[in-house]
């Protein structure tokens, strides 16, 4: 089974809805998707509250890069005025261990957002040139994993 990594802005009621929505149907496919709004340390929330700030910080930190760095597929969601800060650095690092180590990974991206629609996107370069593909549509992304899946 193919591991993905979902990565993205994960705070807002919207995001988090939008999220869960789309992950069922990634996981529908036969993906097994770790999501950290569902999955990671912060959503034991009896857990985390027994920790300090430092404490839950390193937890999510720890747990999120080792996700990361054990995924098949690294999916970005774009969305938004900007891309998330905390997926930049998730999609730095997943960059950085098929850069260097050659690893057999994906890293796509999508954004549904009309105003950066590709090719012209708006996108910087430096997250734009990261990923192997990028999707302006969530009909388009199922279809491409739905095929690599198969």
């Amino acid at each position: 089974m193919m591991r993905l990594y979902f990565s993205g802005p994960l705070f807002s009621t919207a995001e988090k809805k939008f999220n869960l929505d789309l992950c069922r149907k990634i996981e529908a496919l036969g993906y097994s998707v770790f999501l950290p709004q569902r999955d990671g340390p912060e959503h034991d929330t009896n857990h985390i509250a027994r920790l300090t700030q430092e404490e839950r910080q390193e937890s999510i930190f720890v747990v999120d890069r080792m996700k990361v760095l054990d995924c098949d597929v690294f999916l970005l969601i774009l969305d938004g005025r900007v891309p998330d800060e905390g997926a930049c650095v998730e999609l730095g690092m997943v960059y950085a261990q098929k850069y260097l180590n050659n690893a057999d990974k994906t890293i796509l991206g999508l954004s549904t957002d009309p105003r950066y629609l590709f090719p012209d996107s708006k996108l910087n370069p430096m997250i734009q040139r990261a990923m192997d593909r990028l999707f302006d549509s969530e009909e388009a992304l199922l279809d491409y994993l739905r095929k690599q899946g198969s």
